[in-house]
């Protein structure tokens, strides 16, 4: 795990921000809000628990683009969605366990090949070495994605409440510490471990040796260069999981379970609809009257004196000022 977590930081040396403006600019920057935000953030969580608790290496990646997506639909209707941020995704949700499954079949097949006539145990050797290197490619290939969507997220929130603006060509703007902070939560993530889905990967989607999850590791960190490159938010799951089939399937096609496979397939279309809605669901408590009234009975945001101002909500985008100074207007 801290090989993992090592890669998944360094990837920020060498990936551009190509996936973190597609994801930014999946809602129109002008409604996005601290309210939107943490709707998003609020639906995405609530599928990825709930996927975490039944096993299933569903996409986060996906719960936070539909949470986000939801969040804004609630806010101003479909329209300020982004088509080609969302095509791009949504075309990737096959596309990308396919070209895995691909790789990783061709890989085994080929490893298979020139070691056919080696002893079973000098190849086993051999390849939990090579998987140092297969984990640290496919480890780098997933921070250098994934994190990109945090970055995404909360570039968007910066633009939208005003304290950044786009670029000369209408792309977000990703500050360093932006970068470095996500890389980082990335990391520590793979510290604290995900057993359960890497149990299902490795052991209960098809049983791995050292020389298939070689080959996996492998398909599935040249499939996530390639998306990362071309600035498309994949998941990681999918590709690894695509991956990980094709290599069972180099030996016979009962070698996968097809039922578990056919449940990750289920979660995986389910994922941006579910945790859109939820998002939905959270963002109209958030703004509704009952909300606000909960904020304004908080003691923390009485005013005690008239020479201390009332603290402003959360969700009104206004930031503390003096009194008698303008603020900018609430965009719940």
């Amino acid at each position: 795990m801290v090989w993992a977590a090592l890669f998944n930081f360094v990837a920020f040396l060498v990936f551009q921000t190509h996936v973190a403006n597609t994801v930014g600019k999946t809602v129109d920057s002008a409604v996005v809000s601290e309210a939107v935000i943490f709707a998003g953030l609020v639906g995405a969580i609530t599928w990825n628990l709930t996927t975490w608790w039944l096993g299933l290496p569903t996409s986060s990646s996906h719960a936070l683009i539909g949470g986000f997506a939801g969040a804004g639909v609630a806010k101003a209707g479909f329209g300020v969605l982004d088509a080609g941020s969302l095509q791009k995704t949504i075309l990737f949700i096959p596309l990308s366990p396919l070209l895995g499954m691909l790789l990783g079949f061709l890989l085994m097949l080929a490893s298979m090949w020139v070691f056919r006539r080696a002893a079973p145990a000098r190849v086993d050797r051999l390849f939990r070495r090579l998987q140092l290197l297969s984990a640290a490619a496919f480890s780098l290939g997933h921070g250098g994605n994934d994190a990109q969507k945090t970055m995404g997220i909360i570039s968007a929130l910066l633009v939208g409440s005003g304290y950044l603006r786009l670029q000369a060509d209408g792309d977000l703007p990703v500050p360093l510490w932006i970068v470095l902070a996500a890389h980082a939560a990335i990391a520590l993530g793979t510290l604290a471990g995900g057993w359960r889905i890497v149990k299902t990967l490795g052991q209960r989607i098809t049983a791995l040796k050292p020389v298939g999850g070689f080959s996996a590791e492998t398909a599935a960190a040249s499939s996530l260069y390639l998306a990362t490159a071309l600035g498309i938010p994949v998941s990681t799951t999918h590709t690894i999981t695509g991956a990980v089939v094709g290599v069972g399937a180099t030996r016979r096609l009962s070698a996968v379970r097809w039922g578990l496979a056919g449940r990750i397939v289920w979660a995986w279309v389910l994922t941006i609809p579910a945790a859109g809605l939820v998002a939905a669901v959270v963002y109209g408590i958030t703004v509704s009257r009952f909300a606000v009234a909960a904020l304004v009975l908080t003691p923390s945001t009485w005013s005690w004196s008239t020479a201390v101002p009332t603290a402003p909500s959360p969700w009104s985008g206004a930031s503390a000022t003096p009194c008698g100074s303008q603020t900018r207007p609430s965009r719940r």
